[in-house]
């Protein structure tokens, strides 16, 4: 995308710029129901939907579909739009346009998430870009839950659980030598010696016990079956296999 002039077949190196006064006398024939205003108004801002497309640069995502859904957004911005609002077009359309765009790859996330969660988070970036519009700063987390009559912790987790999936390959520093990614900050607990040692004491406790409790455990906990499957398949009721897993699971503890 870096270095693109052509958009949806949009000249993005010809785009009009449209005055303060402009925008604001086209918004008072918009409200008015005129529809050519209306028109001139979304192409002399398509340079603020060009702004918020180049945030996503680093997405890998398709810069048209983006363009069009910041379209949306611009739209969305203008008919919103209050005229008894002391600020511009530019300050408030921008964060509805970045909103309608981090919705859409939201939606399209390769992570699932339910859909109440979604609709909380949904919220939460309405009463974000309300009260953005009206007090020309960033929320914090207690004015969004006050906004929305919700616990400060519901607001916070439905944000987390949309953040957009991090690779574990992303570069998080790079000094001119190897990158610095993800993965290099992540610990690796299996690879210590202790859960080593625990490996082999837990090895050798296995193998202290009988041979039909070590079947017991195996067709319970490695091939996840029932007790009344395990009881059909050995040939003693459910009863015993239970006793016999629990006296395994015991011995397995004491000798651990």
């Amino acid at each position: 995308m870096r270095g693109r002039v052509e958009i949806c077949g949009i000249n993005t190196a010809k785009l009009p710029v449209l005055r303060h006064e402009e925008n604001m006398a086209l918004l008072r024939r918009v409200k008015q129901g005129d529809q050519q205003a209306r028109q001139e108004l979304i192409c002399g801002n398509l340079r603020l939907v060009l702004a918020a497309v180049k945030r996503f640069a680093g997405r890998c995502e398709n810069a048209d579909d983006l363009f069009q859904v910041g379209c949306i957004g611009l739209m969305k911005s203008i008919d919103a739009f209050d005229l008894s609002y002391d600020v511009r077009l530019s300050s408030y359309s921008l964060p509805m346009i970045i909103g309608e765009i981090r919705r859409y790859l939201r939606d399209n996330s390769p992570i699932r998430v339910s859909r109440s969660v979604r609709d909380t988070a949904y919220r939460v970036l309405q009463a974000r870009e309300k009260l953005l519009a009206q007090q020309q700063r960033e929320p914090t987390v207690e004015q969004i839950a006050g906004q929305l009559g919700i616990p400060r912790e519901e607001v916070v987790f439905a944000m987390d659980a949309m953040a957009d999936p991090v690779s574990l390959y992303e570069p998080l520093y790079d000094s001119g030598g190897d990158a610095l990614c993800v993965m290099d900050q992540i610990g690796d607990d299996s690879s210590s010696d202790t859960c080593w040692l625990q490996q082999l004491a837990l090895k050798d406790a296995i193998a202290r016990l009988t041979p039909r409790q070590r079947d017991i455990l195996t067709l319970r906990y490695s091939e996840g079956k029932t007790q009344m499957e395990v009881s059909r398949e050995i040939g003693i009721s459910q009863a015993q296999v239970s006793r016999l897993e629990k006296g395994a699971i015991g011995e397995i503890k004491k000798n651990l």
